[in-house]
């Protein structure tokens, strides 16, 4: 298995993805023209991101995305990781722990980035196991949002 940077050719299989993780996490059914508008945008403009993937025998089999955060009190960025996916049958396989292993070693190879986070359902009970084994804590901040219809 590789870890590597995402190509603009992965375009559809990180849409397919990320359509498959709204239907299995939140039941909701995206527009996959619209989501694969969206992963095309952050090709079209690297600062929005970075999209990076996961290969075994040559098939993409996991993807996530990694957005910035500016810090101000650390004077540099931290690494948000969003759009995790790993296919069915890849799971509990060590596809994420390759994913992050390769952030973290990015993140520690940079002396302007300072660290990674993350956010994960809060019903996801079996993503909190992963990253807590991974070295990760819970945080004191609560999540909030407000999306406009």
């Amino acid at each position: 298995m590789i870890v590597r940077s995402a190509t603009v050719e992965d375009v559809p299989v990180i849409a397919g993805f990320q359509t498959a993780m709204a239907s299995e996490t939140e039941h909701i059914e995206l527009n996959r023209e619209t989501v694969g508008q969206g992963v095309s945008a952050v090709f079209e403009k690297p600062e929005r991101g970075r999209y990076y993937v996961a290969e075994s025998d040559g098939r993409v089999v996991g993807s996530l995305l990694t957005t910035y955060e500016w810090s101000d009190w650390r004077n540099g960025t931290v690494l948000w990781i969003q759009s995790v996916y790993v296919l069915p049958g890849y799971r509990r396989k060590g596809i994420y722990r390759a994913m992050y292993k390769h952030i973290r070693e990015l993140v520690n190879a940079d002396p302007g980035l300072f660290g990674i986070r993350l956010y994960a359902d809060v019903s996801n009970t079996t993503a909190h196991l992963v990253y807590e084994s991974l070295g990760m804590k819970k945080d004191h901040y609560l999540t909030f949002e407000w999306m406009k219809p």
